[in-house]
Parts: C-alpha cells; structure tokens; sequence
C-alpha cells in the first residue's frame, strides 16, 4: 500500500474515532484518550530509535518535557502573565518549536552519545534527562520547582470543550507518527537501521553511514516526542519539574513497543492501546499508582511468553505451514510401537 493511501485510511479511522468519542458525550473520553494518542506517539518515536536502530533510549521524559517547557516559555513570553491573550500562539505552531528544539537536542545528544553502545548510550540519555531536570527546576522564567500556570479557552470554535481540540491534535499527530513510521520501515533508510540493529560493525565494514543514519533517527525520535509534550501544558493546567520528567513516560515508552513489538510500526501501536486503556481504566476503577504495576506484570509475562511482541507471535503462528503438522502427525503415527 502507498503512502498517500495508509495515510488517508487513518485518516478515516481517526474521523470515525473521534465521531464515536463525540458521541459518548463524556469529556473524560477525551481526557483519557489524549493520554492514549500520547503515549501513541511517544512509543512510536521511540521505537525509531530503539526499534528500527537497537539503541535503547531512556530519555524519552528530555524530549517530551522539552516540547512541554518550550510551550511554557512561549506562553510566558507572549501573554506576559498568566492570562489568556490574543497574542497567545495557536497549538499546532507551538508543536511544531517544540518538535524543532527537541530535534535540535536529539541532534546532538546523537552526536555526542552515538559513539557509545549497549548499556552505556542508554545511561547516557538517562543523564541528559536528570540534567535537563535540573536545569528546569532552577529556571525560574517557566516556573522552576514551583511550576507554572497555563490558562486554556473553555471552549474552541466548531469543537466545542477545548479538551476535544486538545484530543483531535494529538491524535492527528499520532498518525502523522505511525506514517512517519512506517515510510520509514519500508524505505531505504528503514533497511539501513535494520543492517545497524543487526550487526553494525558489519554495516560499518559494508560502507553504511551508520553515525549518519543514527543521527537521522535520534533528530526524527526527539522532534516527534517534543512536538508530544508541546500540548501538554494546556491539557494538565499546572505544569511542574515532576509532571514532565516523570519515570511513566520513560517506563511506558518503553515497555509499549516491546509488548507490542519493536521491528515494526504497528507493533508500538499496539502496545500503546493495551496498556494505555488498561492504565486509564485502573485509574478511574483501582487507582493511578497501579499503573507502573500493570506495566511490569505484562512486560515480565511477554518477556518469558512472547519475546518478539503481540506482532511477532502473531507472524510466528501465521508463518506456521499445515505441512508441518501433518507431518508431526504422521511422524507420531509411524513411529515404533504406534497403533495404526
């Protein structure tokens, strides 16, 4: 299927999903659907790098709180207090600065950090992350440990309740994200990050620009997860240090595309819809302090039972032939002392 045409299909599927929230004609459909589409989008950006690449990223909680932190200093900078004004800057350009400074800072922590494999690139972006925490919390322009107001419009023209424009955004960009994706798994850059999950020193040898190629993937993963948390502010209200640098995304960005699976782009998607729903309902049912929980449970259970995700079990058992249990039948029926 071409591009233009998967496009369009979610699309589709994303007017239907939004057609069927409006009518539940519940506003927590959309708070908890945000949550979904976000995590969506933050999987999915990881798993360019993780996934496509073989570089395990901790720093997903940097990116997301660096679009986030963006749309507070752009509030800050044209409202000048913590009122709403018509000076303020409309979402979508707000995603679009936080998408090009955390791809800007995916740059060049790919530059300094890529050299490195294995254990030590992954704690190398859990560095970045505590150092950008602690350069927040004593920035005191965005709010600093105290945090900082954003005042949202109750109600958007031909939308209605702003949560409802706040949950058409994010899902719009978690299918422009899975799009992204999958271009990239089918395209020739695709086949150049397979050839560094596999072997890269083999790459290398071969004449791949791996340190290139790696490049491209930690700016596309850092702008995607910063064009995430751009919206982030107006849907929470209060923005703090402990909001955006928080361990779930970190945790849940990870552990969506390993359940799902992590060689292609439907795999995120999966795990993000899994455990993005089982999350939100064990806040509304149990509570929220569960859901890290849930997320280790599963990730133990499809470690030991499905190593390659939801998706590689489910090629494993497609790829199966008939062939091969007929033969194991009459293999057992033939064998020594077996009754006819």
């Amino acid at each position: 299927m071409r591009t233009p045409a998967f496009l369009l299909i979610w699309l589709a599927i994303a007017a239907a999903v939004f057609g069927l929230s409006v009518a539940f004609d519940n506003d927590y459909v959309f708070f908890a659907g945000y949550v979904i589409m976000q995590y969506i989008v933050l999987s999915t950006a990881w798993n360019i790098l993780g996934g496509y690449c073989g570089y395990v990223n901790f720093g997903t909680a940097a990116f997301f709180a660096l679009g986030a932190y963006s749309t507070v200093a752009i509030y800050k900078y044209t409202t000048g207090d913590d009122t709403p004004s018509q000076f303020s800057m409309p979402i979508p350009f707000l995603m679009l600065i936080g998408g090009a400074v955390s791809g800007v800072v995916g740059f060049g922590m790919g530059y300094l950090t890529l050299r490195l494999r294995g254990a030590f690139f992954a704690i190398a972006t859990l560095a970045l992350s505590v150092v950008l925490e602690t350069l927040v919390v004593n920035w005191d322009y965005v709010g600093g440990s105290r945090g900082a107001y954003i005042i949202r419009p109750e109600n958007i023209w031909l939308i209605g309740n702003y949560i409802r424009y706040l949950f058409l955004i994010m899902m719009l960009l978690a299918v422009a994200a899975i799009t992204i994706a999958r271009l990239i798994e089918h395209s020739r850059l695709g086949y150049g990050f397979a050839t560094i999950r596999d072997d890269e020193l083999a790459a290398e040898a071969c004449g791949v620009p791996t340190l290139r190629l790696k490049l491209i993937a930690t700016t596309i993963s850092g702008a995607l997860m910063g064009m995430a948390g751009a919206p982030f502010p107006y849907y929470i209200g209060f923005l703090q240090p402990d909001s955006t640098f928080g361990l779930d995304y970190a945790v849940n960005s990870i552990a969506m595309p390993l359940i799902g699976g992590t060689t292609t782009w439907i795999g995120p998607l999966v795990g993000a819809l899994l455990l993005g729903s089982l999350q939100q309902i064990a806040t509304v049912t149990i509570s929220s302090a569960v859901n890290l929980l849930i997320v280790g449970c599963l990730l133990v259970g499809f470690v030991i039972v499905a190593p390659n995700g939801i998706v590689g079990l489910v090629r494993t058992h497609w790829r199966r032939k008939p062939e091969e249990f007929v033969g194991r039948r009459r293999v057992d029926t033939d064998a020594p002392g077996a009754v006819p």
